[in-house]
């Protein structure tokens, strides 16, 4: 990375791509571009080949058969496709349940997925979370006592970094008979997930969390017992039917390559990525006497900081101060550029003032030691600046 670029710590927005990932890509973009739908002749197969190998790779991160996962542009379809293609299903046999359940930290197309599904007649229920903002078992459960259709409970939370017990959410959700979706995109490559011991029957996940390509990702379908899902959208009957669309063979294999190195290289990454975090941590609390991490009890991946800076200090002017050095962010990247304050800091109590003043930071695998001091020290100054900008403002 060139010496005057910003140091990089919003991984939780997107990763960089692997260079190895790159490298796994590059043929396929220049030396066979074939269709891999165009089995008549040897590049096709060819393509089709690196696509099913690429298709092994990402069920092995999770422990799945590969003809079960079927792949899309990313979480946000994989998620769409999951939840509205599940209701819908089942409303089209006839099943008379139409309560589909979510939390209230969930990703917006998840929440949003959810809320559309009630102008054909299904029934939203958004659950609350604890100041940990975990989903509390016993909330879930009674909300199942209604008969429930669908559960879905995101494995990672996108901005606070929360990691919620999904067997435990899920065994809940099988016990009442209801479907259990979990949307990994902030998971996948950051926590174990085994669907040989996990319950879930549908989950997403993209490739861009996971340091692959842009525009592409994956949802797993569990075949045992099978679980039904309408397509969005007509087409060609690629991926089982339920995904039309030519499939870009360049970005799967990326993907695939992406997914073997977050198998292979998970626990190395979270052990090296969690001492950063505490590095950075005790630097931030040199640098910034008060600081503190919304949710500081909850079990949370070994990235991310959800940190509240002190005095008034807005996190846009933070951000303003430091915008030459730093690359973080206030929140999700799909809502950052919002005025309002974080509905997740909000969803676990955070008072509205107190949110203007937090930000996001998501350290990766390509984060280095060099990189977090800097990071320390430049928050630092950053804060310095807006708190006396904010002071200025008000006298």
């Amino acid at each position: 990375m060139p010496a005057n670029r910003p140091v990089y710590l919003d991984n939780h927005a997107t990763t960089p791509l692997d260079p190895r990932v790159l490298a796994a890509m590059r043929p396929w973009w220049e030396e066979n571009f074939a269709n891999p739908h165009s089995v008549e002749h040897v590049l096709g197969r060819a393509a089709e080949a690196a696509v099913e190998d690429a298709r092994a790779h990402v069920a092995a991160l999770m422990g799945a058969e590969a003809r079960e996962i079927i792949f899309t542009s990313g979480a946000t379809e994989s998620n769409n496709l999951a939840i509205k293609g599940a209701a819908r299903f089942a409303a089209s046999q006839g099943d008379a349940r139409r309560r589909v359940i979510t939390v209230a930290t969930e990703h917006k197309c998840v929440l949003e997925s959810v809320r559309d599904l009630a102008a054909e007649g299904f029934e939203p229920v958004v659950l609350p979370v604890g100041p940990d903002g975990l989903l509390a078992p016993e909330t879930l459960r009674a909300a199942l006592a209604v008969p429930t259709l669908l559960v879905s409970v995101m494995a990672v939370n996108n901005e606070i970094g929360v990691v919620q017990d999904l067997p435990a959410l899920a065994a809940l959700a099988k016990e009442a008979g209801a479907l259990f979706h979990t949307d990994a995109a902030q998971g996948a490559g950051r926590v174990a997930l085994d669907v040989r011991t996990l319950p879930a029957d549908l989950i997403s996940f993209s490739g861009h969390k996971i340091y692959g390509p842009k525009g592409i990702g994956a949802l797993y379908v569990r075949r045992r017992p099978r679980v039904r899902l309408l397509p969005l959208f007509s087409g060609g009957g690629q991926e089982r039917g339920l995904r039309s669309g030519t499939l870009p063979a360049p970005l799967l294999v990326g993907l695939g390559e992406a997914a073997r190195l977050a198998q292979a290289e998970r626990q190395l990454d979270a052990g090296r990525i969690g001492g950063l975090r505490d590095r950075l941590w005790a630097g931030l609390r040199a640098e910034v006497p008060g600081v503190a991490q919304n949710a500081p009890q909850a079990p949370r991946v070994p990235g991310n900081l959800s940190l509240l800076f002190p005095g008034g200090a807005t996190a846009q002017a933070i951000m303003a101060a430091a915008a030459e050095e730093l690359c973080v962010s206030t929140g999700s990247a799909c809502s950052s550029a919002e005025v309002e304050p974080s509905y997740v800091l909000r969803a676990i109590g955070v008072p509205d003032a107190a949110a203007r003043s937090c930000l996001r930071i998501g350290i990766g695998r390509f984060t280095s030691p060099a990189d977090v001091d800097l990071a320390a020290a430049a928050l630092g100054r950053a804060w310095r600046q807006a708190l006396s900008e904010t002071r200025d403002a008000a006298e």
